[in-house]
């Protein structure tokens, strides 16, 4: 390996997990030759459970250790009212429809991030697929693009659908730094450039990973796959598609430079070039909505860069006229306890949540669901997250009763439980 890549750089060039090389990756992920016209989707995370009560589900008429230190205020929409801190979510509120009354009894973190990341419960015998690891299966991209991308690195993935339906994991970009993602871009002056020209880039990565993994018998013979290693490294408009310095600063900054703003910008992007799925975790790291303490004043910070965040890919989808063919669902894995805690802050609250969807077929500009007067639980039956996955995968163009083969020797039910919810179409 003298002549060949460091550990790093192997890293860099290479691995999307597990052991895996870019062109076995490929080579797993091979494309469905049934593909037909394709709905491209966002998904955007919001780790650590945002409150419902003080962001699309206030209740101002609440007593004040339930209603907290948040007013609604008036969207574009009539009757229709969100946090103060959402103001210019509130002058599109046209563009999205706002779920409430979500609701299940699973509390815990982990567990509830796999419910809401699937759609179904997490089982013993069965691992269930995250939504963008059925888009890849289904509606894949063309060779020289990944069709799901995730944006930090996947939390469920590809479950029973196998490996090959992995997502090309992302990190976060930062404003003004020189953007990678690994398998598409090189450091420590290893340039596509310098192989372009020569097949010496597709010899040095299977020499240097070779002996990193056994291959079985299904993934041998990978000349073909190879080939599509080396277009996606080298395909321009691949490496284009994650370039952001290739953006308007004014654009930059009407998304916000941090790091979410600019991360639904490159999902934007990922979108334009013909990516199918984009998944943006909002990581606790950077964006810590589990507020067991000083939920307010945390809420303050948080919530204008989420609100100029998701605004401009609202806008920049309508105004590219790709909102109508993509997807967008925002959600967090549970909601917040009515009634404030002695630290000021809100603790996990399954029975009550809600979540964002647009674009599609979305009927926006409304509410469906409501909860009681403190936002406890819903005021009727309420809607379940797996009715909130059959809702995104129908809005993708999936049906949420397709059956897929599993490792447990029977079919599963894409989403077993669920049904999409009527009013949203």
């Amino acid at each position: 390996m003298n002549q060949g890549l460091s550990r790093r750089q192997l890293l860099q060039v290479g691995a999307i997990g597990a052991g895996l090389t870019l062109t076995d990756y490929l080579r797993l992920q091979a494309a469905n030759p049934n593909s037909t016209e394709k709905r491209s989707a966002i998904f955007i995370f919001m780790e650590g459970a945002p409150s419902h009560l003080d962001t699309f589900d206030l209740k101002p008429d609440a007593p004040a250790e339930i209603r907290g230190e948040f007013k609604p205020i008036q969207t574009n929409v009539t009757g229709m009212q969100i946090c103060e801190h959402l103001p210019l979510l509130a002058k599109r509120a046209d563009k999205y429809a706002i779920i409430r009354g979500i609701t299940h009894n699973v509390a815990d973190h982990g567990l509830a991030k796999k419910y809401l990341l699937t759609g179904n419960k997490a089982s013993q015998t069965v691992s269930h697929p995250e939504y963008g690891s059925v888009v890849s299966h289904q509606f894949p991209s063309a060779n020289d693009l990944p069709t799901y991308v995730s944006i930090d690195e996947s939390f469920v993935g590809p479950g029973y659908l196998g490996s090959r339906y992995s997502p090309l994991t992302a990190d976060k970009p930062k404003h003004g730094m020189p953007y990678s993602v690994r398998g598409v871009s090189l450091e420590d002056g290893l340039t596509v450039e310098k192989y372009k020209s020569q097949k010496k880039l597709l010899k040095d990565l299977d020499t240097a990973f070779r002996g990193f993994e056994d291959l079985d018998d299904q993934i041998r013979g990978m000349d073909r796959f190879q080939e599509q290693a080396y277009d996606i490294i080298s395909a321009p408009r691949t490496r284009l598609a994650f370039d952001l310095s290739k953006e308007k600063e004014s654009e930059s900054a009407r998304f916000g430079k941090h790091e979410f703003g600019q991360s639904l910008l490159l999902a934007a992007r990922l979108i334009e070039a013909g990516v199918h799925f984009v998944t943006v975790r909002l990581r606790p790291a950077e964006f810590d909505f589990d507020t067991h303490s000083d939920n307010f004043s945390r809420l303050r910070t948080l919530l204008p860069p989420f609100d100029r965040a998701l605004s401009a890919l609202l806008d920049r989808l309508e105004e590219r006229r790709r909102l109508s063919s993509t997807a967008v669902m925002a959600s967090g894995e549970f909601g917040r306890t009515p009634k404030i805690n002695g630290s000021g802050g809100r603790d996990h609250w399954a029975r009550a949540m809600c979540a964002l969807m647009a674009g599609g077929d979305i009927r926006t500009g409304q509410t469906v669901g409501e909860t009681d007067a403190t936002a406890a639980e819903p005021a009727t039956t309420g809607f379940s997250p797996d009715d909130l996955a059959a809702s995104f995968f129908t809005n993708i163009g999936i049906s949420p009763k397709s059956e897929f083969q599993s490792n447990v020797g029977r079919p599963i039910t894409l989403v077993r439980d669920g049904s999409p919810i009527r009013n949203l179409f």
